[in-house]
């Protein structure tokens, strides 16, 4: 299943977009469009669908709905956010959830539903606020996504949205995570836990996970060889590979000796083989040789074929953007202004359009579009 559809009102960046999703999806746009906000929402429904979770706690670990609420925001500051999910890109489709956000006008002025909607096809299965909530607006403050006594006729939403996955591996995170105090991130974005999940793996899926990747790493990183799990004396658990250098016998390396791209390299490829949910990838290219990002986009779509998953990925990147084989369709420019960030697939642009039609990738096509006007000033900063 993928998310066939996105709708937003006052969401971060956006004060309206609307936009139809592909399998995969490419987000261009110049530094404080809003990429990474426009990935940002779907975590949020993940963390109020999730074991755990909940309206409350997903807008309280972002600060807040002020937080979350587009600055362009004002005669109507509601949050708004609806999805449709589909079986597969071209199908109509199967669910529609929406929910709106609003903030009490009295009282202690909590976050509360305007509203929570849920159609399965053409039928509508759930309206609220209902006679209940009325009776009882503390109701409001939770929605049935993430109460398992009340959506049940929608459960299948619920455990879609729950198994989103991020993750932004942060090198100098993996290599030290205890030098990084404070409450953990919901879901662990950066990787500080990332060897424990690798950990939690069931072995015979994480030693075949670790031969792919292996395979990778021998065309991208040649010194390193025979990629393994293990623990330590303590049971902490650790990656480990062969270094191979002058000397007869080759010395082993844990993740603290990777170097970052290295580290990154494995943080990706364990994503993309991770489970068939949603996979939400921002820039993925840092820390990688031109060359290896280059070979970002076929690599994902055979992994795609493999898995029918649906991947969405933020990039800046002319190496990763300069694959023939992404389509027009599959791109996504977020375009800011005085009253927020636009969405517009690529394609829409008619220069855009020409380009592409003439044989231009989309780095030559679209990219130079998310470059600000004056951007050339900048090397006469003195």
């Amino acid at each position: 299943m993928i998310v066939s559809r996105l709708i937003l009102k006052n969401w971060r960046n956006f004060r309206s977009a609307d936009v139809d999703l592909g399998s995969r999806v490419f987000l261009l746009g110049p530094n404080a469009s809003g990429k990474s906000n426009f990935l940002e929402v779907f975590r949020f429904l993940r963390d109020i669908a999730k074991q755990g979770g909940g309206l409350q706690k997903a807008l309280s670990e972002r600060g807040g709905l002020s937080k979350v609420r587009c600055l362009g925001a004002r005669r109507y500051p509601n949050v708004e956010i609806e999805v449709h999910l589909a079986e597969s890109e071209g199908r109509p489709a199967t669910w529609r959830y929406a929910v709106g956000i609003k903030q009490e006008t009295r009282g202690h002025r909590q976050a509360c539903l305007d509203y929570e909607r849920v159609w399965k096809g053409e039928k509508q299965i759930v309206n609220r606020p209902e006679s209940a909530d009325l009776d009882d607006p503390q109701r409001l403050t939770q929605t049935y996504l993430e109460q398992i006594n009340a959506n049940a006729p929608f459960r299948e939403v619920a455990r879609f949205l729950e198994s989103i996955l991020y993750l932004h591996l942060v090198p100098q995170v993996l290599r030290h995570p205890d030098s990084f105090s404070g409450p953990e991130i919901s879901g662990d974005p950066f990787g500080r836990n990332f060897l424990e999940r690798v950990a939690r793996t069931p072995s015979k899926t994480r030693d075949s996970r670790l031969r792919r990747i292996e395979t990778a790493l021998r065309l991208a990183v040649p010194q390193l060889k025979d990629l393994a799990f293990t623990r330590d004396g303590r049971g902490v658990p650790h990656l480990e590979a062969v270094h191979r250098h002058w000397r007869p016998k080759a010395g082993k390396q844990r993740e603290d000796q990777f170097s970052d791209g290295t580290l990154r390299l494995i943080g990706l490829l364990w994503s993309l083989l991770e489970g068939d949910s949603p996979l939400l990838l921002e820039e993925p290219e840092l820390s990688l040789h031109s060359a290896i990002v280059t070979q970002l986009p076929p690599m994902i779509h055979r992994i795609q074929r493999q898995k029918r998953r649906q991947i969405l990925i933020s990039t800046h990147s002319p190496d990763l953007l300069s694959d023939r084989g992404i389509g027009g369709g599959e791109a996504l420019l977020l375009i800011p202004g005085a009253e927020g960030t636009e969405v517009a697939l690529a394609t829409s642009l008619r220069e855009v359009r020409d380009l592409l039609d003439a044989g231009l990738s989309i780095a030559d096509a679209a990219l130079p579009h998310t470059a600000h006007p004056e951007m050339k000033q900048l090397s006469f900063l003195e």
